[in-house]
């Protein structure tokens, strides 16, 4: 019989685990030992900057575990062409997922139009390559008003996710924002929860919240307490 915790598998959490490893001090040998744990696990995805994407896709080539990329990370505040230059070139290297940040000082500002259209180009270059398009809101900043509408951007633009955070902001992934993002763009679009995942209630209280995605850099500790959890 399969063991579960809380009515999922380990598979179920694993699966909707992106590993990441993201900080500024990454070495190659921290890239790959992040790629060891995400092939061990067969986690959904493993997150990285572009500058790793090569190393990352190498590492997991006939793994079945694709590569996601960062574009206009942490910030958002590059210009459009330079988001879809770097998802163009990410894709090139080996990433099936992006992961980009909004235009966030234009979103807040209100200026819906700069905020479409840069998304709508990240996503065609995306596209264009084949990866999917996660669209990082960065929800610490945002009222919930402008969630809903980075939300309906996202979608009007062609993203395939919309996402709270970047890990890098003052705070993560919270339920209410989970639930207003789920509740904004249905079944239309997924929802990706990141920033300060560190435990598999947290997990477990996404996806029942509605999220497919998690991301973390605690993705080994997250399965190891799964199983230590688990019946």
């Amino acid at each position: 019989m399969t063991a579960t915790y809380r009515g999922y598998t380990f598979e179920q959490i694993a699966k909707t685990l992106d590993h990441s490893v993201l900080k500024p001090e990454v070495t190659r040998a921290d890239i790959e030992a992040g790629a060891a744990i995400a092939a061990k696990y067969s986690t959904a995805s493993y997150c990285v900057q572009g500058v790793n994407i090569d190393q990352a896709a190498k590492l997991l080539e006939g793994s079945g575990v694709p590569v996601c990329a960062t574009v206009g990370f942490p910030h958002g505040a590059i210009t459009t062409a330079a988001k879809a230059f770097e998802a163009t070139e990410a894709t090139k290297n080996g990433a099936t997922e992006v992961d980009m940040v909004i235009n966030v000082g234009g979103l807040i500002g209100g200026d819906d139009e700069l905020v479409l259209e840069d998304i709508r180009a990240v996503a065609s270059s995306a596209h264009a390559g084949g990866a999917h398009l996660k669209v990082i809101l960065e929800t610490s900043l945002l009222t919930a008003e402008q969630i809903v509408r980075g939300c309906e951007l996202a979608e009007k633009a062609g993203a395939d996710f919309v996402k709270t955070s970047t890990g890098f902001g003052s705070a993560g992934a919270t339920l209410e924002n989970i639930k207003l993002m789920k509740a904004t763009v249905g079944d239309r679009l997924r929802v990706k929860a990141s920033g300060g995942v560190r435990t598999v209630d947290q997990v477990i209280d996404f996806i029942e919240a509605g999220v497919s995605r998690c991301g973390t850099s605690n993705a080994e500790a997250i399965l190891l307490e799964f199983n230590e959890k688990a019946s």
